[in-house]
């Protein structure tokens, strides 16, 4: 069998004393600040309901939420059993296991929280944080790609399949490459696309819900290439839990496009 060399790339970038820099926490640290930017851009176009400044003091928010929700979410959604045994084991974060869906829970809060400390409408801070969290999305895919992890389904007759270290011998599908295109450019693209539209960003929760769905469709397709969680393997139907996870991605989504539908639009601020 053909299969390209999994690149010898080393997870860690550079010590500094007993500190390790790793390409994964670069990738949210990166992600982070890109996305504040591209807010902090796109809050000097119609409606402009928040400030500069206002989207620096989100950053901790959005940060805590990502933390908080991403850790509990792995331990409520993929090893409930194991921390319930070993809750100390839960704040042992620097050993691996984030969810996305749990941290996107955690930044829904963190949203809902900040927009009624400011009193602006909720839905607005959520349509800027659903433009901006591709950026992150697609670098931690690269990241998961660097580390060697996450690794996608055997693939012996896909000509770019590889060997992963740890995954066996067998070539499989770069996965996370997949989801980097579709979760990180893909999205990125259309919801920039749609945000240009004045009529778009004048009703509050269409893009957040561009986002839901667009999210929640491109897992559920990548999950195809990807190797489920040995813990868990396959559930109902042959489904992941990834694809199970975002099934009430595509409600949500739903939900708010037709709300922001029905809402009256909102104008520039005062």
């Amino acid at each position: 069998m053909f299969a390209i060399a999994f690149p010898a790339f080393d997870p860690i970038i550079f010590h500094v004393g007993p500190l390790a820099v790793r390409w994964y926490a670069l990738a949210y640290i990166i992600g982070l600040f890109a996305g504040i930017w591209y807010a902090r851009w796109m809050v000097k176009f119609p409606p402009s309901l928040m400030t500069p400044t206002q989207v620096d003091d989100f950053l901790l928010w959005v940060l805590g939420g990502i933390v908080l929700g991403g850790r509990l979410g792995y331990v409520l959604f993929y090893k409930p059993a194991e921390y319930l045994a070993h809750p100390l084991e839960i704040f042992k974060t620097w050993e691996g296991g984030m969810s996305f869906h749990g941290g996107l829970l955690g930044v829904t809060l963190a949203v809902i929280l900040f927009a009624r400390s400011i009193k602006i409408d909720k839905w607005y801070l959520a349509d800027l944080a659903a433009c901006a969290t591709p950026i992150g999305l697609g670098l931690g895919r690269l990241a998961n790609f660097i580390n060697g992890e996450l690794w996608g389904r055997a693939a012996p007759d896909v000509p770019w399949a590889m060997v992963f270290p740890g995954a066996g011998p067998e070539p499989r599908h770069p996965s996370q490459l997949y989801q980097a295109a579709l979760e990180g450019v893909a999205l990125l693209v259309i919801l920039h696309l749609c945000w240009r539209s004045e009529k778009i960003r004048s009703r509050p929760g269409i893009l957040t819900g561009i986002f839901w769905i667009g999210y929640g469709c491109f897992r559920i397709v990548g999950e195809f290439f990807r190797e489920p969680d040995a813990f868990l393997g396959f559930l109902f139907g042959g489904a992941t839990m990834g694809q199970l996870l975002s099934l009430p991605m595509l409600a949500f989504g739903a939900f708010s496009i037709w709300r922001a539908n029905r809402a009256k639009p909102v104008t520039a601020a005062a």
